[in-house]
């Protein structure tokens, strides 16, 4: 009997594997989005990020909870990634920050010796140099060294298929014309091999932080 109800009514249906998926904003993998030209023309020449491209399209979809705070990241087809911050909820109205990052390196750490220093003497530290310019630290510490903060990174392909990262982080900034800032986040991030084996990197990107007349958002 079961396997003639089978043939008249078909497989039961599948659960959608992209439905849960990180969203806000209309924002959402397979989705795209527009950044503003002018502030594209406006500040390409004195960001780190030789390129930007107006229309990305989000090839994945990430999020981190923080406890009462959310970190979205929208990973585009520009080799960037959208960040999109939410306090207190996971609603629009709760989105407090936007900023579009650009990968700018990924360093292969080799060593349990040069990761325990990066992480306890470098990521933290009050400034970074990067392409002839110096960033300030925006997260505060009681003493000169902050340490990085813990952020487990859940993130989607577009089959729906996930994948978990343990990122250790620190966001600077450096002034840049017109009152604006350009960001530069580090991430050492470590994440288990298929060999079982855990593989290590330090990945650097550079942004801008964006308002909402500048982001044009489409499902």
């Amino acid at each position: 009997m079961a396997s003639l109800f089978k043939k008249l009514f078909g497989k039961k249906a599948e659960a959608d594997p992209l439905l849960n998926v990180p969203s806000i904003m209309g924002l959402r993998l397979q989705g795209s989005f527009e950044i503003d030209p002018l502030l594209i023309k406006l500040s390409a020449a004195e960001l780190v990020a030789s390129q930007c491209a107006s229309t990305q399209i989000i090839k994945a979809a990430g999020l981190v909870d923080l406890d009462g705070t959310w970190v979205y990241r929208f990973y585009t087809d520009d080799d960037a990634f959208l960040q999109v911050i939410a306090e207190g909820g996971k609603s629009e109205e709760h989105v407090v920050d936007v900023k579009l990052f650009h990968f700018h390196d990924t360093q292969d750490i080799s060593s349990k010796a040069i990761w325990n220093r990066l992480l306890d003497e470098e990521i933290g530290s009050a400034t970074y140099d990067l392409e002839g310019h110096t960033y300030d630290r925006v997260w505060t510490a009681t003493g000169a060294y902050h340490n990085p903060v813990h952020m487990a990174e859940k993130t989607y392909d577009e089959d729906g298929d996930f994948s978990v990262t343990d990122q250790f982080t620190m966001l600077f900034e450096r002034p840049i014309s017109g009152g604006r800032t350009e960001s530069l986040f580090l991430s050492a991030e470590e994440k288990e091999e298929q060999s079982g084996n855990l593989g290590r990197c330090l990945v650097i990107s550079t942004g801008i932080t964006l308002s909402p007349a500048q982001l044009t958002i489409h499902g």
